[in-house]
């Protein structure tokens, strides 16, 4: 769900040819020789991705949350549901969002929770008008093993399918529920997460936190910890990125704290090119009745 940028294709394909092209125009005043600098800097680094597992605190049980999906100026995009079920401790957890104009986003992650939180499976579809291109993705982290079904600029289906180190930290379909963990004092300084640009590329997400903002329900005043996600492509491909202006942008989730930890809203691209939008809870409507109608 989260971190789908048009960022991700154009740093994720990046050809070697890129390199002796950089080097060519290096003489070229200040600005080639800064360049350059950069390009054999990224010969020192690891190509490995690997974060930091997140701790259990609050186990997950039974959920059932109701919420919308907006644009940032306020306009209802799509309904959502948040559906958690929990045996032994294996997790379910499918997020939904319906849209208007019959667009669906349906996420299922199933996570272990013993000690700490770790991925087994995720299987991501975004379909419908909403989304200039049709995605499934499926993630099996005991294979190594990630699915990306898609339509090509033609509209034919194409199929890519890639055996990737998965680490313990992998958070695809589990932010919200690691972040609800994390102490915000000392949060992860990353995790490792799946992207689909078509082809699945492994990057890192660094978190951090902005601060607690205030907010209220009702007349209650109440404080939510701001969490910031940074994508780090890693690599040649993450130093061009900035450069050339095809950084992806950050995500923000707000956690409410305390003894029973609650997600509040988060702010993040869909899909490719797409906006950032919100996610907010949102309160059950109730028709008024003859008799609720004070005459």
């Amino acid at each position: 769900m989260l971190l789908a940028d048009p960022a991700y294709r154009a740093a994720m394909e990046c050809k070697p040819r890129l390199v002796p092209r950089l080097r060519q125009r290096s003489g070229r005043g200040r600005a080639g020789r800064a360049m350059t600098a950069l390009v054999l800097a990224s010969g020192i680094l690891t190509t490995s991705i690997s974060g930091e597992v997140v701790t259990v605190r609050h186990t997950e049980g039974v959920v059932h949350g109701f919420l919308v999906l907006r644009t940032l100026d306020g306009k209802a995009l799509a309904d959502g549901d948040l559906i958690q079920t929990a045996r032994g401790t294996t997790v379910t957890s499918r997020l939904v969002f319906r849209f208007k104009d019959g667009s669906v986003h349906d996420e299922t992650a199933v996570f272990s929770q013993r000690r700490h939180f770790r991925l087994l499976t995720d299987h991501l579809v975004q379909k419908g008008p909403t989304f200039p291109k049709p995605l499934d993705m499926s993630i099996d982290v005991a294979k190594g093993e990630v699915v990306v079904r898609y339509a090509d600029d033609d509209g034919k289906e194409k199929i890519e399918t890639e055996h990737l180190q998965l680490d313990a930290d992998l958070a695809n379909g589990l932010i919200l529920t690691l972040l609800k963990n994390v102490r915000p004092d000392a949060p992860p300084k990353s995790v490792t997460f799946v992207v689909a640009t078509p082809k699945p590329q492994l990057v890192k997400l660094e978190v951090g936190v902005a601060g607690r903002e205030r907010f209220s329900t009702g007349g209650a005043a109440r404080t939510a910890t701001h969490y910031v996600l940074e994508v780090d492509i890693g690599g040649l491909k993450g130093l061009i990125a900035p450069l050339v202006g095809k950084q992806p942008p950050d995500s923000h989730v707000w956690i409410l704290g305390g003894k029973a930890p609650a997600f509040v809203k988060s702010e993040q691209p869909f899909y490719m090119g797409g906006p950032v939008w919100r996610i907010e809870l949102v309160s059950p409507a109730w028709p008024r009745s003859a008799g609720s109608n004070p005459q």
